[in-house]
Protein backbone atom coordinates (compact mmCIF):
# COMPACT_ATOMS: atom_id res chain seq x y z
CA UNK A 1 0.00 0.00 0.00
CA UNK A 2 1.54 3.39 -0.81
CA UNK A 3 1.24 6.20 1.42
CA UNK A 4 0.92 8.76 -1.12
CA UNK A 5 -1.62 7.69 -2.99
CA UNK A 6 -3.59 6.37 0.06
CA UNK A 7 -3.21 10.01 0.91
CA UNK A 8 -4.48 11.15 -2.20
CA UNK A 9 -7.63 9.07 -2.29
CA UNK A 10 -8.73 10.46 1.24
CA UNK A 11 -7.91 14.07 0.31
CA UNK A 12 -10.76 13.39 -3.12
CA UNK A 13 -13.09 12.80 -0.11
CA UNK A 14 -14.72 16.02 1.07
CA UNK A 15 -15.03 15.71 4.68
CA UNK A 16 -14.86 19.46 5.38
CA UNK A 17 -17.17 19.41 8.84
CA UNK A 18 -18.96 16.70 7.59
CA UNK A 19 -19.16 13.18 6.30
CA UNK A 20 -16.26 11.53 7.60
CA UNK A 21 -17.85 7.77 7.00
CA UNK A 22 -16.68 8.18 3.83
CA UNK A 23 -13.38 7.89 5.08
CA UNK A 24 -13.61 5.42 7.15
CA UNK A 25 -15.05 3.38 4.56
CA UNK A 26 -12.01 3.56 2.54
CA UNK A 27 -10.13 2.63 5.43
CA UNK A 28 -11.81 -0.04 7.44
CA UNK A 29 -11.14 -2.50 4.84
CA UNK A 30 -7.65 -1.75 5.01
CA UNK A 31 -7.33 -2.06 8.33
CA UNK A 32 -9.83 -5.38 8.73
CA UNK A 33 -8.09 -7.30 5.96
CA UNK A 34 -4.64 -6.42 7.92
CA UNK A 35 -6.68 -8.55 11.23
CA UNK A 36 -7.46 -5.61 13.22
CA UNK A 37 -10.64 -5.33 14.76
CA UNK A 38 -13.10 -2.43 14.18
CA UNK A 39 -15.22 -0.42 16.38
CA UNK A 40 -17.21 2.39 14.57
CA UNK A 41 -19.31 5.10 16.43
CA UNK A 42 -21.68 7.81 14.45
CA UNK A 43 -21.71 10.58 16.78
CA UNK A 44 -24.16 12.27 14.57
CA UNK A 45 -25.16 11.04 11.47
CA UNK A 46 -22.41 10.28 8.85
CA UNK A 47 -19.76 11.67 10.99
CA UNK A 48 -18.04 8.20 12.09
CA UNK A 49 -14.72 7.97 14.37
CA UNK A 50 -12.84 4.61 13.98
CA UNK A 51 -11.85 2.53 16.89
CA UNK A 52 -9.28 0.11 15.26
CA UNK A 53 -7.71 -2.60 17.42
CA UNK A 54 -5.18 -5.44 17.09
CA UNK A 55 -3.34 -7.95 18.98
CA UNK A 56 -4.79 -6.42 22.50
CA UNK A 57 -3.98 -10.08 24.30
CA UNK A 58 -0.15 -9.42 24.15
CA UNK A 59 1.77 -8.62 27.74
CA UNK A 60 2.10 -4.96 27.28
CA UNK A 61 -0.53 -2.55 26.37
CA UNK A 62 -1.56 -1.18 22.92
CA UNK A 63 0.19 1.50 21.33
CA UNK A 64 -2.23 4.26 20.52
CA UNK A 65 -1.83 5.94 17.08
CA UNK A 66 -4.91 8.89 16.61
CA UNK A 67 -5.32 11.29 13.59
CA UNK A 68 -8.77 13.42 12.55
CA UNK A 69 -10.50 12.90 8.85
CA UNK A 70 -12.45 15.70 9.44
CA UNK A 71 -10.75 19.33 7.00
CA UNK A 72 -11.66 22.79 7.96
CA UNK A 73 -13.85 24.15 4.44
CA UNK A 74 -12.15 25.61 1.39
CA UNK A 75 -12.88 29.05 2.27
CA UNK A 76 -14.30 32.10 -0.21
CA UNK A 77 -10.81 32.89 -1.64
CA UNK A 78 -10.47 30.91 -4.67
CA UNK A 79 -7.89 27.90 -5.09
CA UNK A 80 -4.79 27.92 -7.73
CA UNK A 81 -5.81 23.93 -7.79
CA UNK A 82 -8.58 21.69 -7.68
CA UNK A 83 -9.36 21.61 -3.23
CA UNK A 84 -10.22 17.88 -3.84
CA UNK A 85 -7.59 17.01 -6.89
CA UNK A 86 -4.85 15.98 -5.04
CA UNK A 87 -2.72 16.86 -7.70
CA UNK A 88 1.51 15.64 -7.60
CA UNK A 89 3.50 18.54 -8.74
CA UNK A 90 7.18 17.81 -7.61
CA UNK A 91 7.42 17.35 -3.94
CA UNK A 92 4.23 18.66 -3.26
CA UNK A 93 1.04 16.61 -2.56
CA UNK A 94 -1.72 20.10 -3.08
CA UNK A 95 -5.35 19.94 -1.56
CA UNK A 96 -7.11 20.21 1.45
CA UNK A 97 -6.28 18.13 4.05
CA UNK A 98 -2.87 17.29 2.69
CA UNK A 99 -1.18 18.97 5.80
CA UNK A 100 -4.02 18.97 8.61
CA UNK A 101 -3.79 16.20 8.24
CA UNK A 102 -4.87 12.99 5.97
CA UNK A 103 -1.26 12.91 4.92
CA UNK A 104 -0.68 11.96 8.88
CA UNK A 105 -3.96 9.81 8.91
CA UNK A 106 -2.60 7.57 5.68
CA UNK A 107 0.94 7.54 7.47
CA UNK A 108 -0.62 5.82 10.30
CA UNK A 109 -2.52 3.29 8.29
CA UNK A 110 0.54 2.12 6.13
CA UNK A 111 2.54 1.76 9.06
CA UNK A 112 -0.21 -0.03 10.96
CA UNK A 113 -0.81 -2.56 8.19
CA UNK A 114 3.33 -2.90 7.90
CA UNK A 115 3.86 -3.78 11.34
CA UNK A 116 0.32 -5.79 11.46
CA UNK A 117 2.23 -7.84 8.85
CA UNK A 118 5.10 -8.72 11.43
CA UNK A 119 3.14 -10.13 13.66
CA UNK A 120 5.47 -8.75 16.83
CA UNK A 121 4.80 -10.66 20.44
CA UNK A 122 5.00 -7.72 22.97
CA UNK A 123 2.21 -5.50 22.34
CA UNK A 124 -0.22 -4.77 20.18
CA UNK A 125 -1.81 -1.39 18.67
CA UNK A 126 -5.40 1.03 18.69
CA UNK A 127 -5.95 3.49 16.06
CA UNK A 128 -8.08 5.88 16.63
CA UNK A 129 -9.66 7.79 13.76
CA UNK A 130 -11.78 10.70 14.46
CA UNK A 131 -14.34 12.63 13.49
CA UNK A 132 -15.01 16.68 14.34
CA UNK A 133 -11.60 17.41 15.64
CA UNK A 134 -11.67 20.74 13.72
CA UNK A 135 -14.84 21.95 15.80
CA UNK A 136 -13.45 20.75 19.41
CA UNK A 137 -12.93 17.11 19.16
CA UNK A 138 -16.84 16.05 19.14
CA UNK A 139 -15.45 12.55 17.50
CA UNK A 140 -12.51 11.66 20.28
CA UNK A 141 -15.28 12.61 23.18
CA UNK A 142 -17.61 10.75 21.52
CA UNK A 143 -15.00 7.47 22.01
CA UNK A 144 -13.68 8.41 25.41
CA UNK A 145 -15.98 6.28 27.23
CA UNK A 146 -15.32 3.34 25.36
CA UNK A 147 -11.37 3.64 25.79
CA UNK A 148 -11.24 4.76 29.66
CA UNK A 149 -10.03 2.10 32.14
CA UNK A 150 -8.23 0.14 29.60
CA UNK A 151 -5.14 -0.70 29.16
CA UNK A 152 -2.91 1.84 27.02
CA UNK A 153 0.83 2.39 25.81
CA UNK A 154 1.81 5.95 24.55
CA UNK A 155 -0.15 8.08 22.45
CA UNK A 156 1.08 9.27 18.97
CA UNK A 157 -0.58 12.74 16.88
CA UNK A 158 0.67 12.58 13.72
CA UNK A 159 -0.45 16.43 13.31
CA UNK A 160 1.36 18.98 11.41
CA UNK A 161 5.09 19.63 12.65
CA UNK A 162 6.94 19.32 9.32
CA UNK A 163 8.06 15.64 11.45
CA UNK A 164 9.79 17.63 14.41
CA UNK A 165 8.65 16.06 18.04
CA UNK A 166 6.62 17.90 19.68
CA UNK A 167 5.63 17.14 23.53
CA UNK A 168 2.62 18.81 24.11
CA UNK A 169 0.28 21.65 23.05
CA UNK A 170 -1.54 24.55 24.55
CA UNK A 171 -5.15 24.41 25.97
CA UNK A 172 -8.62 25.49 24.33
CA UNK A 173 -11.50 27.05 25.88
CA UNK A 174 -14.14 28.96 23.63
CA UNK A 175 -15.70 31.20 25.60
CA UNK A 176 -19.53 32.86 23.88
CA UNK A 177 -20.03 36.61 25.45
CA UNK A 178 -23.41 37.56 25.01
CA UNK A 179 -24.83 40.91 26.24
CA UNK A 180 -29.02 41.64 26.16
CA UNK A 181 -30.76 44.80 25.80
CA UNK A 182 -34.01 46.60 24.85
CA UNK A 183 -35.02 47.50 20.90
CA UNK A 184 -36.50 50.58 20.38
CA UNK A 185 -36.26 53.02 17.27
CA UNK A 186 -33.18 54.48 15.77
CA UNK A 187 -34.06 57.76 15.99
CA UNK A 188 -34.98 57.31 19.40
CA UNK A 189 -32.35 55.43 21.40
CA UNK A 190 -32.73 56.93 24.79
CA UNK A 191 -36.20 54.36 24.94
CA UNK A 192 -34.28 51.49 24.12
CA UNK A 193 -30.65 49.81 26.07
CA UNK A 194 -28.18 48.81 23.32
CA UNK A 195 -26.38 45.52 23.99
CA UNK A 196 -23.55 46.22 21.20
CA UNK A 197 -22.37 49.58 23.39
CA UNK A 198 -22.62 47.37 26.66
CA UNK A 199 -21.22 44.06 25.06
CA UNK A 200 -18.63 46.33 23.01
CA UNK A 201 -17.41 47.95 26.13
CA UNK A 202 -17.38 44.59 28.02
CA UNK A 203 -15.09 43.26 25.15
CA UNK A 204 -12.81 46.13 25.74
CA UNK A 205 -12.17 44.99 29.22
CA UNK A 206 -11.67 41.90 28.46
CA UNK A 207 -9.21 41.88 25.20
CA UNK A 208 -7.07 43.37 28.59
CA UNK A 209 -6.97 40.96 30.34
CA UNK A 210 -3.45 39.33 32.11
CA UNK A 211 -3.52 36.09 33.49
CA UNK A 212 -2.06 35.53 36.64
CA UNK A 213 -0.04 32.21 35.32
CA UNK A 214 3.82 31.69 35.59
CA UNK A 215 5.08 31.30 31.88
CA UNK A 216 5.08 27.60 30.77
CA UNK A 217 9.23 26.90 30.12
CA UNK A 218 8.19 25.73 26.36
CA UNK A 219 4.56 27.09 25.64
CA UNK A 220 5.19 30.42 26.78
CA UNK A 221 2.19 32.55 27.99
CA UNK A 222 -1.34 32.04 27.81
CA UNK A 223 -3.15 34.01 25.13
CA UNK A 224 -6.69 35.67 24.72
CA UNK A 225 -8.36 36.59 21.51
CA UNK A 226 -11.40 38.02 20.67
CA UNK A 227 -12.67 36.41 17.27
CA UNK A 228 -15.77 37.41 16.86
CA UNK A 229 -18.48 40.18 17.27
CA UNK A 230 -22.32 40.38 16.21
CA UNK A 231 -25.05 42.62 16.57
CA UNK A 232 -28.04 44.57 15.84
CA UNK A 233 -30.32 43.38 13.02
CA UNK A 234 -30.74 46.64 11.50
CA UNK A 235 -29.31 49.78 11.19
CA UNK A 236 -32.02 52.04 12.52
CA UNK A 237 -32.89 50.11 15.38
CA UNK A 238 -31.29 50.03 18.93
CA UNK A 239 -29.74 46.21 19.18
CA UNK A 240 -31.03 44.14 22.10
CA UNK A 241 -28.85 41.33 21.61
CA UNK A 242 -24.91 41.06 21.03
CA UNK A 243 -22.42 38.08 20.82
CA UNK A 244 -18.73 37.56 20.78
CA UNK A 245 -16.59 34.56 20.95
CA UNK A 246 -13.20 34.61 23.10
CA UNK A 247 -11.04 32.40 22.10
CA UNK A 248 -8.46 31.54 25.26
CA UNK A 249 -5.53 29.37 24.67
CA UNK A 250 -4.37 27.86 28.31
CA UNK A 251 -0.65 26.20 29.04
CA UNK A 252 -0.25 23.47 31.71
CA UNK A 253 -0.84 24.44 35.63
CA UNK A 254 -4.19 26.95 34.81
CA UNK A 255 -7.53 25.65 35.48
CA UNK A 256 -10.12 26.76 32.90
CA UNK A 257 -13.20 27.70 35.64
CA UNK A 258 -11.07 30.01 37.29
CA UNK A 259 -10.10 31.42 33.43
CA UNK A 260 -13.76 31.65 33.21
CA UNK A 261 -14.35 33.35 37.16
CA UNK A 262 -11.47 35.88 35.48
CA UNK A 263 -12.92 36.48 31.76
CA UNK A 264 -16.39 37.03 33.53
CA UNK A 265 -15.34 39.59 36.63
CA UNK A 266 -13.89 41.52 33.78
CA UNK A 267 -16.56 41.25 31.44
CA UNK A 268 -18.78 42.87 34.43
CA UNK A 269 -22.39 42.42 34.97
CA UNK A 270 -25.29 42.14 32.50
CA UNK A 271 -22.74 39.66 30.21
CA UNK A 272 -23.13 36.01 29.95
CA UNK A 273 -20.66 33.64 29.07
CA UNK A 274 -21.31 29.98 28.11
CA UNK A 275 -18.74 27.81 27.24
CA UNK A 276 -18.54 26.42 23.61
CA UNK A 277 -15.27 24.24 23.54
CA UNK A 278 -12.98 23.60 26.71
CA UNK A 279 -10.55 21.29 26.01
CA UNK A 280 -7.27 21.09 28.56
CA UNK A 281 -3.67 21.57 27.53
CA UNK A 282 -0.94 18.59 27.11
CA UNK A 283 2.26 18.39 28.35
CA UNK A 284 4.48 15.23 28.30
CA UNK A 285 8.19 15.20 30.22
CA UNK A 286 10.69 15.38 27.09
CA UNK A 287 13.21 13.17 29.53
CA UNK A 288 10.82 10.23 29.95
CA UNK A 289 12.28 6.94 28.75
CA UNK A 290 9.59 5.88 25.66
CA UNK A 291 9.79 9.64 24.50
CA UNK A 292 13.77 9.99 24.41
CA UNK A 293 13.95 6.61 22.66
CA UNK A 294 10.48 8.20 20.35
CA UNK A 295 12.54 11.41 19.35
CA UNK A 296 15.62 9.39 18.71
CA UNK A 297 13.92 7.80 16.20
CA UNK A 298 12.59 10.68 14.33
CA UNK A 299 15.96 12.29 14.44
CA UNK A 300 17.63 9.24 12.81
CA UNK A 301 15.05 8.86 10.42
CA UNK A 302 14.81 12.77 9.31
CA UNK A 303 18.21 13.47 9.86
CA UNK A 304 17.59 16.74 11.98
CA UNK A 305 19.42 18.17 14.79
CA UNK A 306 18.41 17.86 18.58
CA UNK A 307 16.51 21.43 19.44
CA UNK A 308 14.92 23.01 21.86
CA UNK A 309 12.15 20.93 23.44
CA UNK A 310 9.00 22.03 21.20
CA UNK A 311 4.96 22.86 22.25
CA UNK A 312 2.45 23.34 19.57
CA UNK A 313 -0.23 26.38 20.09
CA UNK A 314 -2.94 24.42 18.22
CA UNK A 315 -5.39 21.83 20.27
CA UNK A 316 -5.31 18.24 18.97
CA UNK A 317 -7.35 15.08 20.39
CA UNK A 318 -4.78 14.63 22.77
CA UNK A 319 -6.88 16.93 24.82
CA UNK A 320 -9.40 14.07 25.45
CA UNK A 321 -7.56 11.41 24.46
CA UNK A 322 -4.60 11.57 26.72
CA UNK A 323 -6.81 11.76 29.85
CA UNK A 324 -9.17 8.92 28.55
CA UNK A 325 -6.13 6.44 28.27
CA UNK A 326 -5.14 6.82 31.62
CA UNK A 327 -2.27 10.11 30.70
CA UNK A 328 -0.09 8.48 29.00
CA UNK A 329 3.10 9.60 27.54
CA UNK A 330 2.04 11.91 24.32
CA UNK A 331 3.97 12.88 21.32
CA UNK A 332 2.59 15.32 18.49
CA UNK A 333 4.59 14.45 15.00
CA UNK A 334 3.47 14.58 11.62
CA UNK A 335 4.31 15.36 8.02
CA UNK A 336 2.07 18.63 7.29
CA UNK A 337 4.38 22.53 8.02
CA UNK A 338 2.07 23.75 10.79
CA UNK A 339 1.77 27.07 8.56
CA UNK A 340 0.07 25.30 5.81
CA UNK A 341 -2.41 24.25 7.65
CA UNK A 342 -6.47 25.83 6.92
CA UNK A 343 -4.32 27.56 4.44
CA UNK A 344 -5.88 28.35 0.91
CA UNK A 345 -3.47 26.32 -1.61
CA UNK A 346 -2.76 23.86 1.09
CA UNK A 347 0.44 21.15 0.32
CA UNK A 348 2.52 18.65 1.75
CA UNK A 349 5.74 17.45 0.82
CA UNK A 350 5.75 13.81 -0.26
CA UNK A 351 9.19 13.51 1.44
CA UNK A 352 7.67 13.94 4.45
CA UNK A 353 4.74 12.02 4.35
CA UNK A 354 6.99 8.88 3.47
CA UNK A 355 9.34 9.90 6.72
CA UNK A 356 6.23 10.12 8.27
CA UNK A 357 5.10 6.27 7.41
CA UNK A 358 8.64 5.30 8.03
CA UNK A 359 9.00 7.66 11.79
CA UNK A 360 5.70 5.41 12.93
CA UNK A 361 6.08 1.83 11.63
CA UNK A 362 9.67 2.46 13.76
CA UNK A 363 8.03 3.70 16.48
CA UNK A 364 5.09 0.68 16.72
CA UNK A 365 7.89 -1.81 15.65
CA UNK A 366 10.00 -0.99 18.97
CA UNK A 367 7.21 -0.86 21.34
CA UNK A 368 5.83 -3.84 19.57
CA UNK A 369 8.72 -5.94 19.47
CA UNK A 370 8.86 -6.38 15.86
Amino acid sequence: MDVIELTRRLVSLDTAGCAENAAVALLAPLLEAAGFRLDVVEHEPGRCTLVAEWMLDQPEPPLCLSGHLDTVPFGAAPWRRDPLGAELDGDRLHGRGTTDMKGGVAAIVVAACRVAACRPARAGLRLVLTAAEETGSEGAAAVANRLAGRPSGPLVIPEPTDNVVAFGHKGALWLSAQAHGVTAHGSAPHLGENAVTKLAAAVTRIDGIEFAADDHPVMGRPTLNIGTFHGGLNVNSVPDHAEARVDVRSIPGQKHDLIRTVVSQRAGAGVTLTPIIDLRPVWTDPAGAWVTSATETVRAITGAPAGAPRAMSFFTDAAVLTEALGSVPTIICGPGKPELAHVTDEWCSVTRIRESAEILERICCDWCGC
